[in-house]
């Protein structure tokens, strides 16, 4: 059995109004030198060894992510 990370995200050019509240909020907290935010979703994944990538990716592709709207990123390990 392995661990596998798939991290989904908006696409960059997406509005994120959550990424947005919380950098706001830091501005309101005091901290200051984060720049940006974008919030996104973690999913992990025990899978069988044999697992390919192009299974992996149609799982993410498919199910995980909205591809019009989000990105994602699969870490094996």
């Amino acid at each position: 059995m392995a661990r596998v990370v798939v991290d989904v995200v908006l696409k960059p050019e997406i509005l994120d109004p959550q990424g947005q509240a919380i950098l706001d909020a830091l501005g309101r907290l005091g901290i200051n030198g984060v720049i940006g935010v974008r919030q996104g979703k973690h999913f992990e994944l025990d899978v069988a060894d044999g697992l390919d990538d192009a299974t992996l990716i149609t799982v993410a592709d498919r199910l995980l992510a909205n591809p019009v709207i989000e990105d994602f990123t699969i870490y094996r390990g």
